[in-house]
């Protein structure tokens, strides 16, 4: 069947360049393998990292993009098991998503839940365990204490305050933009300020002086910098994204004589080194929540596969109020 992909042949620094929808010839299903109706995709700035050719794991050329998203069953290869047409699934990281379908393993599709938003459930995979694991996996927290983050308008900035809510932790969330203090207010951020170099003072006068045990940062460059400074004696600081192109400066005065540490945060890597029942109920418990409305995040904008370089050109700006989806058209 005839099939629509967003292919690229070449990694350079303007994705929108690089990126094609072709139209090309699936082959049926084989034996184990089902053919899926791709929903929704949403495009990360981790795509647009491996677009370029800056992330830390990269697809061989030429290679469809997209790496998680939801589908509909249509059709099953011999010997498929416990799954059925029409049904809703989770597809398999790195799949190559932004496509109208694909063909993939089934013992690599997920059963999610019927009646949920296939929207919200498209952002899974990524950014919601992303969130929670930056709050269990880097220091102890307790309820009482304090985190700051950047990026928090972010679909993971959004998932990280709506989980350390429930936990009793307190949230200063830094944007970079006045226009952006609204969403995250109204997505329950408790307290919400514009980065600047005026940081530090307006966390100490915000929280009473609190004091600051993680700080977590998507930006890096001179952003980590301020974050640093507004980060108790002793705290930590955690990258996990790299917004603004640049490396993460922190001054030695931080390291060396109010003892921070600086490390680096990947799903991926945790992903190998958890076991299959850890990940298992990490992604069951966000799965359930996800389905009940309890975690979501906004979405700015929904793009055909046909419209790709437009769809990348949206998600590449820096003011949206939400994450881009890829939603096919299946005519």
């Amino acid at each position: 069947m005839k099939c629509i992909q967003a292919q690229y042949q070449h990694r350079g620094p303007d994705p929108v360049a690089l990126i094609e929808a072709v139209e090309v010839e699936l082959a049926a299903p084989q034996a184990g393998e089902v053919l899926v109706e791709v929903l929704a995709s949403p495009i990360n700035p981790s795509d647009l990292l491996t677009l370029t050719g800056v992330y830390g794991v990269l697809p061989e050329l030429p290679a469809v993009a997209g790496n998680e998203g939801v589908g509909r069953i249509k059709a099953l290869g011999p010997e498929v098991r416990g799954l059925q047409a029409g049904q809703l699934v989770l597809l398999p990281l790195g799949a190559g998503t932004w496509a109208s379908h694909l063909v993939c393993r089934a013992a690599d599709l997920v059963p999610l839940p019927e009646g949920a938003d296939p929207q919200q459930l498209a952002m899974l995979t990524i950014n919601p365990p992303t969130a929670a694991l930056l709050l269990s996996e880097i220091v102890s927290l307790e309820s009482g204490d304090w985190v700051i983050q950047n990026a928090a308008n972010s679909a993971v900035g959004s998932y990280l305050v709506k989980l350390a809510a429930e936990r009793g932790i307190h949230t200063i969330n830094v944007v970079r933009r006045q226009g952006a203090v609204e969403s995250v207010q109204a997505a329950g951020g408790e307290v919400v300020l514009v980065d600047g170099d005026d940081l530090k003072k307006r966390v100490r006068q915000a929280t009473g002086g609190a004091r600051i045990k993680l700080a977590i940062d998507a930006v890096g460059g001179p952003a980590t910098e301020r974050l640093a400074a507004c980060v108790a004696d002793g705290g930590t600081v955690v990258n996990y994204g790299v917004m603004s192109g640049e490396p993460c400066q922190v001054s030695p005065t931080h390291l060396i004589f109010r003892g921070l540490s600086l490390t680096g945060f990947w799903l991926a890597t945790w992903y190998a080194r958890a076991g299959a029942d850890e990940r298992m109920a990490l992604y069951g418990d966000l799965t359930r929540r996800i389905a009940r409305g309890e975690l979501k995040a906004p979405v700015a904008e929904t793009y055909d596969v046909r419209d790709i370089k437009q769809a990348v050109a949206a998600a590449a700006r820096g003011e949206r109020g939400g994450k881009v989806l890829i939603t096919p058209r299946h005519d």
